[in-house]
């Protein structure tokens, strides 16, 4: 039987990168997802039509929604709960960039990667720990980075968001350990994913050598981890950050 059979689910991000391999892999695995997304249509179809070719449509469910908009994301959980009544797993795969060094970084494009990447988390989490907390169960899990401790040029708000994940997870974790709900970071380094796009060719060079495997990760390896969290055999893993870098 696979190991997510019966077992809820929702993705943010769902429809690009590290969220779309983790959507695919709890699909297969068993579980109804249902996917959020912050507006590519064409990604959002294109998984669609995937989901649908492999035979899973039955259990999957997409919508777009800002998860930087708390009070759009209290009415979506509310729509939510009348569907499903709990939801067992929620991964805050949501993310962006918008990168510029400090004298050139836009105020708002210094708010907006602090809104989506972290105050998403918080807006989504919240509104769906009601759910957990009724069943006495639950995973949350933030997909992180490890720019948050290392820093990099030209990404200050992105260090920042990634940085608050991690705070705001052990906060988390400890506030809800009690009724079965764990929460924890998982920690991709350099994945190939549309994160790296559009870097110059000797960029990408530069970073590949920073890593000691000599490789770039893959989504499927970073969903891998998020599934090992999600699951029963980590019922004991509690406020962790799970690095998924290479050796980074």
């Amino acid at each position: 039987m696979p190991s997510f059979q019966n077992k809820k689910a929702l993705v943010t991000g769902a429809t690009r990168g590290i969220g779309r391999a983790t959507t695919l892999s709890l699909l297969a695995e068993g579980a109804q997802v249902y996917g959020l997304f912050g507006g590519n249509q064409e990604a959002a179809e294109a998984l669609a039509a995937e989901v649908k070719g492999l035979g899973y449509d039955d259990k999957f469910f997409l919508q777009a929604l800002d998860v930087s908009d708390f009070k759009a994301v209290s009415a979506f959980f509310t729509e939510l709960e009348a569907d499903w009544d709990t939801l067992d797993i929620l991964v805050n795969s949501a993310g962006i960039r918008r990168d510029a060094v400090v004298p050139m970084l836009k105020e708002e494009d210094w708010r907006r990667v602090l809104d989506v990447n972290l105050s998403g988390c918080f807006n989504t989490s919240k509104a769906a720990l009601p759910l957990m907390l009724k069943q006495k169960y639950g995973r949350i899990i933030f997909i992180t980075s490890p720019m948050g401790h290392l820093g990099f040029p030209g990404q200050a708000n992105y260090a920042a968001s990634k940085a608050g994940q991690i705070g705001l997870m052990k906060s988390l974790s400890k506030e809800v350990a009690k009724r079965r709900i764990t929460v924890n970071c998982v920690s991709p380094g350099f994945i190939d994913t549309d994160f790296l796009a559009g870097l110059a060719e000797e960029q990408l060079k530069q970073y590949k050598k920073m890593v000691p495997t000599g490789r770039f990760g893959t989504a499927a390896e970073v969903a891998d981890a998020v599934l090992f969290l999600a699951g029963d055999k980590a019922a004991y893993i509690n406020g962790a950050v799970l690095e998924i870098t290479g050796g980074l």
